[in-house]
């Protein structure tokens, strides 16, 4: 049974065009897929500092509250004995 030649052009332009966008329909997925990457790792590096930075701020408070929970008194003969030390010469 014989085919209209109308027919085998027209699939034929069409198979020759789906042939002539594959590479560019890659490339494109390509680069699609890579910049979805690097602006996720771009996001994860922010998150990272981000928690690295109230990580480093917990551990200066806890270390202010360590030397903030040192007693008054204690504070006060620490002082003393900067100002007033036991083996300065008599005058």
């Amino acid at each position: 049974m014989p085919v209209n030649e109308q027919i085998t052009d027209s699939v034929t332009q069409v198979n020759t065009k789906v042939v002539g966008e594959t590479p560019a329909m890659a490339m494109g997925n390509m680069l699609l897929s890579t910049s979805q990457a690097l602006g996720t790792a771009a996001h994860n590096g922010t998150s990272a500092q981000q928690q690295a930075q109230i990580t480093m701020q917990a551990a200066t408070v806890q270390g202010v509250n360590s030397l903030m929970s040192i007693g008054s008194s204690v504070i006060g003969r620490s002082a003393e004995s900067i100002i007033e030390p036991d083996d300065a010469p008599e005058a």
